[in-house]
């Protein structure tokens, strides 16, 4: 069977140990839950064998069949040559017979005969060509066929013959069956969960979206069979409801339930209605062999113990355990918890679960309990128990059934608890609740729709019908209308609603909301290259606005920490980043503490500290996962961090993704700058066209969106280097003279300067001016040097020491790159420092320079006519017109001091192929 290979993602290294030790002789045996991925294991490693020309023998017994005798050896002889039966004694050719029809041979030698048989068989097949015997489901063979292969393998028929076989993990006592299946030595192996970025990529290559693909780890526990029944079982609809458990998935967790003991089942569903299951909360709740039975569950893979407490494995196993119970069982368990509870809180909610029957008193008392909650801050805790009391309510306290609803969503929304905010809030606007309830209630379900708010247009034309002429009910619905726009790259409709929330919130005394459109505001202004956004944000500054931790990154002094990081202000950046991070800690939807990391990566990135770039990016990319935010824009913050102190590989495979992320979801901003990543990306490797490609279609996409400020997203020096090795001269310069006049009409000129400064020098060592590109590369490492950015700092060193190089000056040059190296180790700039050793590896121990002084785009073409291409090939190859390439051409010549190509061809004996672009084009 052909493997398939998305299924293989994540697992090289153990493909790698599994080839090895077959290599080596001996088996391997695995195991793992159902689903893990043992099967897609098992076809990669038959398909290898087969390529190899090895005989491969596969079964994969079924439940049914573990009791039909000789089921199994009936189906491995059914695969052997048929002339290998005649090369059997005539007792074993006997007794073969008799086995493939599933009979056991008689006789008073028959026990004998019978095991003699497939010993005999492999050793003629394997005299041959090797053996590979594939097992998979080793738990479901029939006794007397695991006997027979068993004795096969203790009677080693050779190295030649070699078994592979896996098992789901039932329970500890048949975790070895595999093993003893197999020839020694054995190789036991785990089949661990595929981990977050390796389930997201197997989940988008079956085409799921993104952001469903990205918050499927923890829902599978990194099963890929459950992430990818989950991952088709998400309907269009709000991403808050729950999607439905598939019944193939409810299955397979059912099995893992079936093959623990029945007392261990009664405990885990104990575990299953705790609020939050411990040991000690089951030991209270009656459950005197808690400590050994949860032992026993997570031998099964049931749970994860993690000192006292207890996590289901995956979560939804649970949820599989409460919904398969009866009634009455809930019921007695709900009892049995009230009454070993230590929290009165925990006690009324478990007594109130015992029943679903309205109780006036029952939802009284729920409700001022959810009060005190909602009081000490436990949002969580109050949403649960306000949304229980507005399920217990009998009509008479309808009023009060609405009041509790509005509380529970805006709590369950802060609390972090998506699912409960949206129950909660259609339950208001399915009621006929007053006009302020429907128009709070649709507030949470837009906040719940994040950067999907664009889809929501329903929901804003009912909000803002219901809200009418009151401004309290108008300036935070059109608030969210103006972010929907920016998120769309709207930023004109996005100003406008702007203006309208600030008038709005003005007219309602609400200073917060204010600020917020204020700050929105001044955004668009520097994204138009408005100079006066500077006036705005002040203003934003001055109000009093005091805005939720889950509504921080949406605040004017979050805004103007970014900025802050735009104009090079790190230090200042970081420090007010650091502030908002210990408020942003408490948001629990995790959305301000996904945009505070992210943005601390970013000024580590500039401040040259690449472990904590590196750390701040990877618990961003963490946190949105869990908070099933777009990954659009923590992709590109791991981007940028990777490229930085990283691999340049792990930063092209962010950014793809966080291009196709940012595609999905109609996210122009983070397209834009998931761009720039990739574009930079390709750059660096060496991939020229492909980065150029990448950044045109930024620029592109920028002048649709009336993007101005080439501070924002940095892309204009990346483009015009990359361009100048192509050899497009004018569209490079055209490039960076449009960004200077940009700069100069922001009055930005000296934050920029570095780096134009040091994409013009790229563009001229590009173009045979050398001499100025010196000049202007070692001004910008002094720019950057004042402003403390190492890395920045080190790329134009770099930069000149390549400009060093092709003016002939190597003591020079190496002097240049030497530097930058020190910096770029002192920074952990990993995949800086690769690059610049191999720059210095070229100028190291030579007076006869390897590049003959000639730029990248000379080098290409004088290397392709010293291999025979004729200038129309050459054309073809680099994508370039044939008088760019005749032109080039007669450069070389005059440098070179030749005049024809066979003196080319002499001049260009023994020198190297030319080097990559990335050693001294890209611009960070």
């Amino acid at each position: 069977m052909q493997a398939d290979a998305t299924l293989l993602r994540g697992r090289g290294a153990l493909l790698a140990a599994v080839e090895s030790r077959l290599a080596a002789g001996g088996g391997v045996a695995l195991h793992g839950p159902a689903g893990i991925g043992r099967t897609a294991i098992l076809d990669a490693v038959a398909s290898t064998a087969s390529a190899r020309g090895e005989l491969v023998l596969r079964l994969r017994p079924v439940r049914t069949e573990r009791s039909l005798p000789y089921a199994g050896i009936a189906d491995l002889v059914s695969q052997l040559p048929e002339d290998a039966a005649a090369a059997l004694p005539p007792a074993q050719r006997a007794a073969l017979a008799a086995l493939r029809q599933g009979l056991p041979p008689r006789g008073g030698t028959a026990a004998l005969v019978r095991r003699l048989v497939l010993p005999l068989l492999l050793a003629h097949c394997a005299r041959r060509r090797a053996v590979l015997l594939v097992l998979d489901d080793a738990q479901w063979l029939d006794a007397e066929s695991a006997e027979m292969i068993g004795f096969a393998m203790r009677r080693r028929p050779g190295p030649r013959v070699r078994v592979v076989a896996a098992q789901r993990r039932p329970d500890p006592a048949g975790k070895r069956r595999a093993a003893r299946l197999c020839p020694a030595p054995v190789l036991e192996l785990a089949v661990p969960p595929l981990d977050a970025d390796d389930l997201t990529a197997l989940l988008e290559a079956r085409g799921l979206p993104c952001r469903t693909a990205s918050r499927m780890h923890e829902a599978s526990a990194g099963n890929p069979f459950l992430a990818l029944a989950f991952g088709g079982a998400v309907a269009p609809g709000p991403a808050w409801r729950p999607a439905p458990i598939p019944e193939a998935a409810r299955e397979l967790l059912r099995d893992r339930l079936l093959a623990l003991p029945a007392d261990v089942q009664g405990t885990l569903l104990v575990a299953a209605l705790a609020t939050e299951p411990t040991i000690t909360v089951l030991l209270r709740a009656g459950r005197d062999d808690a400590a050994r039975d949860l032992r026993l569950a997570a031998a099964g893979g049931a749970v994860e113990l993690a000192g006292d407490a207890i996590r289901f494995t995956p979560p939804l196993l649970a949820q599989v355990l409460a919904e398969d119970s009866t009634a009455a069982e809930r019921s007695a368990v709900h009892t049995a918890l009230a009454a070993g509870a230590i929290d009165p809180l925990e006690a009324l909610r478990h007594r109130a679960l015992r029943t679903a029957r309205p109780d006036a008193a029952v939802a009284r008392s729920l409700g001022a309990a959810a009060d005190r909650c909602a009081d000490r801050g436990a949002g969580r805790t109050a949403a649960e128990l306000y949304l229980l009391a507005a399920d217990r309510c009998p009509h008479t306290l309808t009023a009060q059934r609405l009041d509790w609803l509005v509380v529970a969503a805006r709590t369950a929304l802060t609390g972090g608890a998506s699912a409960l905010a949206g129950r909660a809030a259609e339950a208001v606007i399915a009621a006929d609740a007053p006009a302020g309830h429907r128009v709070r209630a649709r507030l949470v379900l837009l906040d719940l729709a994040g950067q999907a708010l664009a889809e929501m247009g329903e929901t804003f034309a009912a909000a803002l019908a219901e809200a009418g002429d009151d401004p309290a009910l108008l300036a935070p619905v059109r608030l969210r209308l103006t972010w929907a726009a920016f998120l769309t790259g709207d930023p004109d409709r996005a100003a406008t609603e702007a203006a309208r929330t600030v008038a709005a919130a003005r007219q309602a005394g609400d200073p917060t909301t204010e600020a917020m459109a204020l700050s929105l505001i001044a955004q668009v202004q520097r994204l138009r290259g408005e100079a006066h956004w500077t006036e705005t944000l002040g203003q934003a500054l001055e109000l009093p606005a005091t805005p939720a931790p889950d509504w921080l990154h949406y605040g004017p002094r979050y805004m103007a920490a970014r900025f802050a990081m735009m104009d090079d202000r790190l230090d200042e950046a970081r420090e007010e980043l650091l502030k908002l991070l210990v408020v942003a800690e408490h948001d629990r939807i995790g959305e301000a503490r996904v945009e505070v990391l992210r943005s601390l990566s970013e000024v580590a990135t500039r401040a040259g500290r690449c472990r904590d770039a590196l750390q701040y990016a990877h618990r961003a990319v963490e946190a949105a996962q869990f908070a099933g935010l777009s990954p659009g824009p923590t992709w590109y913050t791991a981007a940028v961090a990777e490229l930085a102190g990283g691999s340049l590989a792990a930063a092209a495979g962010f950014a793809r993704r966080g291009v196709r992320a940012s595609e999905q979801e109609g996210d122009s901003l983070y397209l834009r700058r998931n761009l720039h990543a990739l574009g930079q990306a390709e750059l660096r490797a060496g991939d020229t066209r492909g980065g150029v490609a990448a950044l045109r279609r930024l620029r592109d996409l920028e002048a649709d969106s009336g993007g101005a400020d080439p501070m924002i997203v940095r892309w204009h020096g990346d483009l015009a280097g990359g361009l100048a090795s192509l050899g497009e001269h004018a569209e490079a310069a055209a490039t960076l003279a449009e960004a200077r006049a940009a700069a100069h009409r922001l009055g930005n000129t000296p934050g920029t300067l570095g780096y134009l400064d040091r994409a013009t020098a790229v563009v001229l060592s590009e173009s045979g001016q050398a001499d100025s590109a010196v000049v202007l590369s070692a001004a910008a490492a002094q720019h950057f040097e004042q402003l403390h950015q190492p890395i920045e700092q080190a790329h134009a060193l770099l930069v000149q020491g390549g400009a060093e190089r092709r003016r002939r000056r190597y003591a020079a040059a190496r002097m240049a790159i030497s530097a930058a190296l020190t910096i770029f180790l002192a920074a952990d700039a990993k995949p800086w420092a690769e690059q610049t050793e191999r720059a210095l590896a070229r100028t190291e121990g030579t007076s006869a320079p390897a590049d003959l002084g000639l730029t990248s785009t000379e080098l290409r073409i004088a290397g392709l006519v010293r291999d025979g291409a004729s200038n129309r090939e050459i054309a073809t190859q680099l994508y370039l017109s044939v008088k760019t390439v005749e032109a080039t051409l007669t450069r070389v010549y005059r440098k070179l001091g030749v005049r024809s190509r066979t003196q080319l061809l002499s001049r260009l004996q023994g020198v190297e192929n030319p080097p990559q672009v990335s050693e001294v084009t890209t611009s960070a």
